[in-house]
């Protein structure tokens, strides 16, 4: 029963701090929300910073574990990365644009965790997407892997930074990585591949 009970403040918190980042959430939000005292949460976890540890933990190996999924189930590069532009929509679209930013100044653990994830799942993931793209003659033969996988990291950062003007107002942050994304893969891809982009952008829209 204690372990449903932690599972369940974690994946509530987990809502709270989408829809409003991790700054402006207070234990006694947390508590409010989950109908349950303060000490009860407590007799769980540490503080707010462990929550938001555990919360930030969870996510990332769900992610390294769609990654992993993504990549077996796609005939081609191309179809990788719609896909995980998709699986990016349903993760972005209930996100509060301060949460990286929220992250990065309040939570200093669970922001290496996100640097550690991004240096090497998402790194490694990106980088052997392009080789892959490069084998199967989607993507040019004359693309540089290292230097367009530290280049898609940065426009990864770029959207997910708060300050971004991207991210006021017009476009939600789910919108602008399938634009920025799907800029970048035709800036890599062969004749047979941006046939390949058409073929799932249509299917894309259509859905």
């Amino acid at each position: 029963m204690s372990l449903h009970i932690k599972e369940y403040i974690i994946s509530e918190s987990d809502k709270l701090f989408c829809q409003y980042g991790f700054k402006s959430v207070t234990m006694d939000d947390i508590a409010k929300h989950l109908g349950m005292s303060k000490k009860t949460i407590y007799s769980h976890f540490i503080d707010k910073n462990e929550i938001v540890n555990i919360v930030i933990q969870t996510k990332l190996d769900s992610q390294k574990c769609l990654i992993k999924d993504n990549i077996e189930a796609s005939p081609n590069a191309v179809h990788e990365v719609f896909y995980s532009v998709t699986n990016m929509k349903e993760l972005l679209s209930n996100i509060n644009p301060t949460l990286f930013y929220d992250l990065q100044k309040y939570h200093p653990q669970a922001w290496l965790f996100f640097r550690d994830f991004r240096e090497k799942a998402l790194y490694t993931s990106i980088q052997n997407n392009l080789i892959r793209g490069i084998k199967e003659g989607y993507y040019r033969e004359d693309i540089k892997p290292d230097i367009l996988t530290q280049m898609r990291l940065e426009q990864i950062d770029l959207i997910f930074n708060s300050n971004s003007s991207y991210t006021h107002g017009k476009y939600g942050i789910a919108q602008v990585m399938a634009e920025i994304t799907e800029h970048f893969l035709y800036g890599i891809c062969t004749l047979k591949g941006h046939k390949l982009i058409n073929k799932y952008k249509e299917i894309t829209e259509e859905e």
